[in-house]
């Protein structure tokens, strides 16, 4: 690992990083930066969010398969037309938790009442899941949340999330109607979204203290829905083999259980280079040119795969698929896979060698 080449990147291209920082199997090894000062962090907002629900949801308080209209205030859904009221009560929680409702527009706009005009969107087909990116859906998650509590949302995540997390210093916003926002606005330090970062990769628990369970974790982590990223759980993205915590200008919390790393940088960089992420997968993960290669080589594989295992291969292809199981670049492909070093929308059935086996002739 090779923190100063990371932190020289930053430094050397001035890039506007506010903070980092590196745990290593529990413990800070390294940080740069204002680690401690407030900073946007956009939609990793959600991700607080989620855990508010895996609260909940621990307490068999929210069902996550029933229909949003259970738990959002009545008044607001008895006062729906009742082709709409139809429409959303084919819609469940966990599908607006993963993102997979098509046709929300991407936030709500100026009205004075956001829940009037969520509840007003056009849903085509609401029990297509599709992955569908919005500051909707967690907005009405959040608006279920406090009506199942009975009072207000920020106050519980304040008391329930951030008190035992030792989290003293945050802001965050309200929509007009007073309702925790839940998509975005909200302001943490580096080292405080670090602590999401170590609350997932501990299974829950933060400094010794239970805040969610092993269950809503492995449930909010893993692939609820695929996305061309590579998956999306509740609220948090898979990222190679593991998952990441994103807000908009590049805000990330990166999670890699398989490595023991948290790796959190808060900055606003307005554009939508991969360079700042690149440095980091080089210096901090190991990720260089030899590795990138072989990403090349795996989908080059996998497509070849794919054509012998549909019949359509040529005794050619069977020839490559066969030197490439029997040669170096197998073995070093499959132990990148082993380290959870892969792209995670990289398919990956070339390296299994039961599928391969099956291919190649005898």
């Amino acid at each position: 690992m090779d923190f100063d080449g990371f932190v020289k990147d930053i430094t050397t291209n001035q890039w506007n990083v506010f903070g980092t920082e590196v745990y290593q199997n529990g413990e800070l090894k390294y940080r740069y930066g204002d680690t401690q000062g407030l900073h946007e962090i956009y939609s990793a907002t959600k991700t607080v969010l989620s855990m508010a629900v895996g609260i909940l949801y621990d307490e068999g308080l929210i069902d996550l398969d029933c229909p949003i209209t259970e738990y959002l205030p009545a008044e607001n859904c008895r006062s729906l037309p009742r082709e709409q009221y139809d429409c959303f009560h084919r819609i469940s929680v966990r599908r607006l938790l993963t993102m997979s409702v098509k046709g929300f527009p991407f936030r709500p706009d100026d009205s004075d009442h956001w829940l009037n005009y969520a509840l007003a969107c056009k849903i085509e087909d609401p029990e297509k899941a599709e992955f569908d990116y919005s500051n909707i859906p967690p907005f009405l998650v959040g608006v279920a949340l406090a009506n199942i509590i009975g009072s207000d949302l920020g106050g519980f995540i304040e008391k329930r999330i951030f008190a035992p997390m030792d989290i003293t210093s945050f802001e965050y916003e309200r929509a007009p109607e007073g309702y925790f926002y839940g998509a975005s606005k909200m302001r943490l330090s580096v080292h405080d979204l670090s602590k999401f970062g170590l609350l997932l990769y501990n299974k829950g628990i933060y400094n010794g203290s239970r805040i969610v369970s092993e269950e809503y974790v492995s449930l909010a982590t893993s692939t609820q829905q695929m996305n061309r990223e590579g998956g999306y759980g509740f609220y948090i993205w898979r990222y190679r083999g593991g998952f990441s915590i994103n807000g908009k200008w590049k805000q990330k919390c990166y999670v890699l259980p398989q490595k023991g790393l948290v790796i959190t940088y808060l900055a606003h960089i307005e554009d939508d280079s991969h360079d700042l992420l690149e440095s980091m997968e080089k210096n901090i993960l190991g990720i260089g040119r030899k590795e990138r290669e072989a990403f090349t080589r795996i989908a080059e594989m996998e497509e070849l795969f794919d054509k012998v295992r549909a019949g359509s291969g040529t005794a050619e292809d069977t020839g490559r698929l066969e030197a490439y199981y029997t040669g170096k670049d197998w073995r070093y492909d499959f132990e990148l896979d082993e380290a959870g070093l892969l792209p995670a929308n990289l398919k990956r059935g070339v390296l299994s060698e039961d599928g391969i086996y099956d291919l190649l002739p005898r």
